[in-house]
């Protein structure tokens, strides 16, 4: 009888583990599936801009650096290959995936479907400080900078002020990142009302609308290890977001220490926001409708939804830059059109969705 149960558990387990690594294995090709597309505009948005590029000229321009090939390609469209159009097409790949990845988890991390990455203030703070640094006529360099750590700042003072209320909750957390950013909000308004008219103004407003033609590899580069780096953090913790995703109370039960991982998350979080800011400006709608798309095609478990945004995040809005880049002969900022098309594909996913958010 003592055989007979041990081998019915012997073979439930095999069961389970069976079923555990069947799932793995499936979530693991529908994140590789999406690659695909992702992959193969990558390669088209080097031939789409208002100078036209050969796909035989590209080809041949990356296999030269790989290869001992000789380029036959003209040091001009080198140029615009390298200089322009990568650092570019890897800065909105990498802002997409950024900002994707941070809406998932503050909204699993928030119990709440309308959270995006900017909720606690980071976009307003980074906003401001980079507006600020116009108005003192600092450098390109500067002002990247100055959005940055106006983005921690900002974040630093939601979370900071929070923690002084008694029975600190995620819905007082979320209600001063509200306040924070009505007051970070006030303060653009304001550098936008002293700025000169006929200088700054323009160059305020062009950033805070967002827009990926200022990207240079040195900024890229500059900015992206710390995005890299948030977003690694993240895919390694996912599964701990699915626990704390059920609840504090639940989370606790089950021995995760909840202050320390939400105080992970929501750091990793703002850097990841407060860099892709810095690199591009304030650009809406990516880190709210991307998870909600991808969470309709991997479902909301966050250990495939996590890899999933970030390459839909990063495909979203590496498209939405080639539109940008060839709709019209003057360039769209970026923040306009993803708020065009943010708008009511939310509706409608909000329409058709049959999530349950508890």
């Amino acid at each position: 009888m003592k055989n007979y149960h041990h081998t019915q558990k012997s073979d439930n387990y095999m069961l389970k583990r069976k079923i555990r690594n069947i799932i793995a294995a499936h979530n693991i090709s529908i994140t590789l599936l999406l690659c695909i597309p992702l992959i193969i505009l990558f390669f088209i948005s080097f031939l789409v801009g208002r100078y036209p590029i050969p796909p035989y000229d590209v080809m041949i321009t990356m296999v030269s650096q790989i290869l001992p090939i000789k380029s036959t390609v003209s040091p001009s469209m080198e140029t615009v290959i390298f200089q322009v159009r990568l650092p570019r097409i890897l800065a909105a790949m990498l802002v997409g995936a950024a900002l994707s990845i941070a809406g998932a988890c503050f909204q699993g991390l928030f119990r709440n479907p309308l959270v995006s990455p900017d909720k606690l203030g980071v976009s307003a703070g980074a906003g401001f400080a980079a507006s600020l640094a116009i108005l003192l006529s600092l450098g390109t360099i500067l002002i990247q900078v100055s959005a940055f750590f106006g983005g921690l700042i900002a974040v630093g003072l939601t979370y900071f002020i929070s923690r002084t209320f008694k029975g600190t909750s995620i819905l007082t957390l979320i209600l001063c990142g509200i306040a924070i950013e009505s007051f970070f909000g006030a303060l653009i308004a304001l550098s936008k009302y002293v700025a000169d008219p006929y200088q700054q103004l323009p160059t305020i407003v062009f950033w805070l609308l967002g827009s990926f033609s200022a990207v240079t590899m040195q900024k890229l580069v500059m900015m992206g290890i710390p995005v890299i780096i948030g977003i690694i953090i993240l895919l390694l913790i996912r599964w701990r977001i699915n626990v704390i995703s059920m609840g504090e109370e639940e989370a606790q039960t089950m021995g995760v220490d909840t202050k320390k991982l939400q105080a992970i998350i929501i750091l990793c979080c703002t850097v990841v926001t407060a860099s892709s800011v810095s690199i591009c400006g304030i650009i809406g709608w990516v880190g709210l409708v991307i998870p909600h798309v991808t969470r309709m095609i991997v479902g909301p478990d966050h250990k495939i939804l996590l890899p999933a945004s970030v390459v839909t995040g990063a495909f979203f809005l590496l498209l939405i830059d080639d539109v940008t880049r060839t709709l019209t002969t003057v360039e769209i900022p970026i923040g306009i059109l993803t708020a065009l098309i943010g708008v009511p594909f939310f509706l409608y996913i909000l329409r058709k969705s049959k999530e349950v958010w508890v």
